[in-house]
């Protein structure tokens, strides 16, 4: 050979970043790598560094503005960007963090040792969350059981609730954002029944906090399934409670394996609904026996303040979110009991029950660890109609079948009566149920009534006439606001011109709320209008106008 030619060789390889005989080192794949929950001590910015508008949406800042909460607390400042580069200039690659928890998650390609903590000031401590093993995933059950559905196998989950009756009333959850934190989305952006939700751009953000991206639709049906019980539309079969919200679909579950590096995902999609502006956040998960069984919850910890996922859930409600989530399958197990973070002393914790709305034989029980009523209550969570594939329905059982049932049809609640806060609504629920007065480790308060929850948030927060109806702001800009002194029953609103044009008419064979919004008047020309509203009661007739001021 040319000896230019030999002597160029290598220095090619060099160039190329290759040597021969020595391959460049593999960074070791996601289920060889080591997952360890660093604690800082403390944050190296002040609250006075940043401004609500750097770290939140307009839709968060207005939910908190809403409900009378501080815009930017020392929870809410990030996480130190010194400490991260200090960790990661050691070797530490980061996952996600926790601004709330001050925490962060790195992955490392070996097990570090266990005094290292002492090698940093800014470290409170570091958990091992997760390491290399074969997965075993030992409770796959606790995504519930589906099976083909049957014609005889129809129902509608709403129905024992009364939540139809908010819906005839148009009260759906428009304009209420809700966050899905689940396994995966398989087929939702295929399946028929998701089809008017992708239509009307319904799906507003998703998210996959394991491998950080955005594309959610792989991976696991579970949130499919969820996600048609919320948003499904599939006629006689599939009735959603919640199909005119917006829904942020975010990936936090490894089905792979159970450790608790998810509760880390799980946190990091809380924070991220919560900067994005989400009202509610729906998750059909838990936690409490994992792949490595010294890394498993003791009942005891079940006490609302100790499993991390729990604190990161009361830290949501905290924010302004309603906070929603499944019981636990487990009464059928040796676990019995419900599961983080259901425990959480803020989180609507559902159980399920059977279409004769008797317990289900798998709903986790309670009470918690330190003896509140657990589940807060049930729902019907066997034989749920949903869709996870194109062209076939299945039936659901499992209490993540039951919780979007709840969840979705809070979103109407918080479209009827948008200055009720998360915890007026369980309070609110609560009272609704039918064993308020006499609630069980198995049933919780009971089975809510979503109509007396109504009336029971309006007579806290809707203003009520004398007279059988009222109606305003007048001049008005872009909205009419009716009010009822009772429910009116049928209801027909027509806005007519005063050339005798009929502009805008709606008509609710039952109308259950005691306020009627008519929005997006903002395009109707400035000038006079008639606004007639025909009620079993009566009617009226109101001469309003319409005024860009």
């Amino acid at each position: 050979m040319n000896r230019v030619v030999s002597a160029l060789i290598p220095l090619l390889f060099v160039i190329a970043g290759i040597m021969p005989g020595k391959a460049q080192q593999r960074y070791p794949g996601y289920d060889e790598l080591w997952f360890y929950r660093v604690w800082f001590s403390e944050k190296t910015n002040s609250i006075s560094e940043y401004s609500p508008e750097e770290l939140l949406s307009p839709a968060a800042i207005a939910r908190r503005e809403k409900y009378g909460i501080p815009l930017v607390t020392e929870s809410d400042i990030p996480v130190s960007s010194q400490h991260i580069r200090t960790l990661t200039g050691a070797g530490f690659r980061l996952r996600c963090t926790s601004k709330w928890l001050n925490t962060a998650l790195f992955t490392t390609t070996g097990a570090i040792k266990s005094d290292i903590a002492g090698e940093y000031p800014f470290i409170d401590s570091i958990q091992l969350v997760k390491h290399p093993v074969d997965p075993v995933k030992r409770n796959y059950s606790k995504y519930g059981i589906t099976e083909p559905g049957m014609i005889t196998d129809k129902f509608d989950p709403r129905l024992p609730l009364n939540g139809d009756m908010l819906h005839k009333s148009g009260l759906t959850g428009l304009n209420i954002t809700i966050a899905v934190l689940d396994a995966g989305f398989i087929n939702a952006d295929k399946i028929e029944a998701l089809e008017p939700l992708r239509k009307r751009g319904g799906i507003i953000t998703t998210r996959d906090f394991i491998n950080s991206s955005s594309y959610v639709y792989d991976y696991h049906t579970h949130g499919t399934s969820v996600l048609s019980i919320l948003a499904g539309a599939m006629p006689g079969i599939i009735n959603g409670t919640a199909p005119g919200a917006k829904y942020m679909l975010l990936r936090t579950e490894d089905v792979l394996s159970e450790f608790p590096v998810e509760e880390d995902y799980w946190i990091a999609a809380a924070e991220y609904a919560d900067s994005a502006g989400a009202d509610i956040i729906t998750s059909s998960l838990g936690y409490f026996e994992f792949d490595d069984p010294s890394m498993d919850y003791p009942f005891s910890d079940m006490d609302g303040d100790r499993p991390f996922i729990t604190r990161g859930a009361d830290m949501a409600s905290s924010k302004g979110i309603l906070v929603v989530n499944s019981a636990g399958n487990e009464r059928n197990k040796a676990w019995l009991r419900i599961i983080a973070p259901s425990d959480g002393d803020s989180v609507l914790c559902v159980g399920a029950v059977n279409h004769d709305l008797t317990i289900s034989d798998f709903s986790s029980a309670g009470y918690s660890s330190d003896g509140r009523v657990k589940p807060d209550m049930v729902a019907p969570g066997v034989l749920i109609p949903l869709q996870f594939e194109p062209g076939v329905w299945h039936s659901g059982s499992g209490t993540s079948f039951s919780c979007p049932v709840i969840s979705g049809l809070s979103a109407s609640l918080m479209q009827a009566v948008p200055d009720a806060s998360p915890l007026e609504i369980i309070n609110a629920l609560r009272k609704s149920s039918d064993r308020y007065t006499r609630p069980d480790s198995l049933y919780g308060y009971g089975l809510p009534d979503f109509l007396k929850t109504l009336r029971l948030l309006e007579d806290e927060h809707t203003f009520r006439p004398e007279a059988m109806m009222s109606a305003g702001p007048n001049p008005f800009t872009d909205e009419i606001l009716v009010w009822f002194h009772e429910p009116p029953g049928s209801l027909t609103v027509t806005i007519t011109g005063t050339n005798g044009t009929t502009i805008l008419a709606r008509h609710f064979p039952a109308f259950a709320a005691r306020l009627f919004r008519l929005d997006g008047l903002g395009s109707l020309a400035e000038g006079f209008y008639l606004v007639r509203i025909v009620t079993d009661q009566g009617e009226e007739v109101y001469k309003m106008i319409r005024t860009d001021r």
